[in-house]
């Protein structure tokens, strides 16, 4: 049925992840091409220049490794995709780059700041071209 679904994860939940991925195999199938997709939030410029040099670089290696490992765990080939920046606009980004059928969001149960500035399965929902399912 689908084609193409890409799977952001937040490494900090790692768990929603997992079943999210398993969710996806579930929907696509056996010739679904699945994109796991992390996202790290840009860094202010006054904030960059206090951290080791170095570290964005470490914490992109790091985010390849752990889904690497963690499609290896869900039993996928999985293409692995890191990027930087907001995360919503990188979802949506990469959505249109790959083509892709839809998009598997993990979400949270809101706090506040996610009434004023929207979260980012919300985002995703409100400007994706292709379909999103939400998890909860």
């Amino acid at each position: 049925m689908y084609r193409t679904i890409i799977v952001p994860i937040d490494l900090s939940q790692e768990e929603k992840g997992r079943s999210t991925i398993d969710l996806a195999v579930k929907l696509g199938g056996s010739d679904v091409r699945i994109v796991l997709v992390n996202v790290l939030e840009e860094l202010p410029g006054y904030i960059a220049v206090e951290l080791p040099a170095g570290l964005m670089e470490q914490s992109r290696s790091d985010a390849q490794a752990k889904l690497t490992a963690i499609a290896a765990d869900a039993g996928i080939a999985a293409e692995i995709v890191v990027r930087t920046g907001h995360p919503a606009n990188q979802i949506l980004e990469l959505a249109e780059e790959t083509g892709a059928d839809l998009v598997i969001v993990a979400s949270h149960r809101p706090g506040l700041q996610d009434y004023f500035i929207g979260s980012t399965a919300g985002r995703v929902v409100r400007h994706a071209n292709c379909s999103v399912l939400v998890v909860r």
